[in-house]
């Protein structure tokens, strides 16, 4: 394999990528022998037929993108490894020369890691966070923990209120056809909650348990279903149940029930001391976002779009997994929600964006500094880990690897050029 590597403009540039000959036939009769058997051609018997004879019916290029695609991965691998530049994004593909008996060649184009101009970085001033608890505060603490508290109980003499759960059936039609994924039996709705089109909820109020009716809606313009979006519609909703919620007494026996304090004066101090907690590790937090910002803000630098919108695709994916787990997929989360994949990720470009630079900047500071991770920052780190993860330390060390250990030297070192900055940073 050889390797050329042509800088582009915007930090973009382009690898040439060359397979011998003999390594692209060798997966060309790769590709014959795995797919042999699903060709028939009269008077051989089903997989004895030769690749030559394959060939001349099927045309020479018949395994040609099979073959390409076993070999394009792991000659990228080879080839990043052996470049000298940082990548930075995925790459973008194109062939360049594919035929038996030639080398196969490939361009991958992709993003390189910006050089950055640092200035100050040193003394960056900064507005000083209050962290002053509230009296508001708490007793918003004390509506939320009285709201986890409620009970919910079934109601049957009054008609339905905002903010009660509306048990109801329910089924979309446009222009009187029932379309998909509009009809629901036995969801629970929380008036008042937004979940729902806009206008839906607001036309269950005053409705009885038992009753039905129409409710009349217009779908958003930017409705994720497009065959839907911005036409009017019509739900034949039943309420079959109305249920509200029942908080407690905010008294001595709440504070009991809910936390190891016998007093409510005593639970409420424990609030302020956990509010105040956790405003200080929240100032702490915004204190440092908005020294990076202050040093971005400095700095120079060009982001190519290819790094971009790998970080934005990243972030989705990431999105993706938390939701998975939760049992949910993205297609019913863009069902739910109205948004798209296009959507989704502009919403996130702008968080995309932060996050390389400020990795970027704290980079260039690790570098300007001198600052490295230690062993002992190592070990401290891994110990952290096998505990959260309950394992062996020595099996983190053992699954991470090699690579995985170089990411985590680098992410401590910036976290110490990250502390370093905020620490030299001036409240005003």
């Amino acid at each position: 394999m050889s390797l050329k590597v042509e800088k582009l403009e915007k930090n973009m540039a382009k690898l040439t990528i060359e397979v011998s000959a003999e390594e692209f036939n060798k997966a060309i009769e790769a590709a014959y022998q795995k797919n042999k058997n699903k060709f028939s051609v009269p008077g051989f018997r089903k997989g004895k037929v030769s690749r030559v004879m394959i060939e001349k019916m099927y045309g020479k290029s018949i395994f040609y993108e099979e073959a390409a695609n076993a070999i394009i991965p792991d000659a990228y691998e080879k080839a990043t490894a052996e470049c000298t530049e940082t990548i930075v994004s995925v790459p973008s593909i194109d062939v360049v020369q594919i035929e038996a008996g030639q080398p196969f060649i490939f361009t991958a184009e992709v993003a390189l890691k910006p050089e950055v101009t640092l200035g100050t970085y040193k003394g960056v001033a900064v507005d000083k966070i209050d962290v002053t608890v509230t009296d508001e505060e708490i007793d918003a603490d004390l509506a939320q923990q009285l709201e986890n508290s409620a009970r919910t109980i079934t109601v049957e003499d009054r008609a339905v209120a905002s903010g009660d759960i509306a048990v109801i059936d329910f089924e979309g039609f446009v222009d009187d056809v029932a379309f998909e994924g509009g009809k629901g039996e036995n969801y629970s709705l929380t008036i008042g909650s937004n979940t729902f089109i806009p206008g839906f909820e607001d036309q269950l109020i005053g409705k009885n348990a038992g009753e039905a009716c129409d409710v009349n809606v217009t779908f958003p313009e930017d409705y994720q279903a497009a065959e839907l979006a911005g036409k009017p519609a019509v739900f034949k909703v039943t309420v079959k149940e109305i249920k509200e919620k029942q908080l407690p007494e905010l008294n001595d026996e709440f504070a009991a029930e809910v936390s190891e304090f016998d007093t409510l004066d005593e639970y409420k101090a424990d609030i302020r001391a956990k509010l105040a907690e956790q405003k200080e590790k929240d100032a702490k937090n915004a204190k440092e976002d908005a020294v990076v910002d202050a040093i971005i803000a400095e700095a120079q630098m060009e982001i190519p779009d290819a790094m971009l919108e790998t970080q934005q695709r990243n972030m989705v994916d990431d999105f993706a997994q938390r939701l998975q787990m939760q049992g949910l997929s993205m297609e019913q989360y863009f069902q739910f929600t109205g948004l798209t994949f296009e959507k989704m990720m502009e919403q996130v470009k702008p968080q995309a964006e932060k996050r390389i630079k400020s990795r970027l900047v704290l980079e260039a500071i690790v570098a300007a500094e001198n600052i490295v991770a230690t062993e002992e920052d190592f070990e401290a780190e891994i110990a952290e880990m096998a505990s959260m993860y309950q394992m062996e330390a020595d099996k983190v060390k053992e699954i991470m690897g090699e690579n995985g250990k170089k990411q985590i030297m680098e992410d401590l070192a910036v976290k110490k050029a990250a502390e370093l900055v905020v620490a030299e940073a001036v409240e005003k």
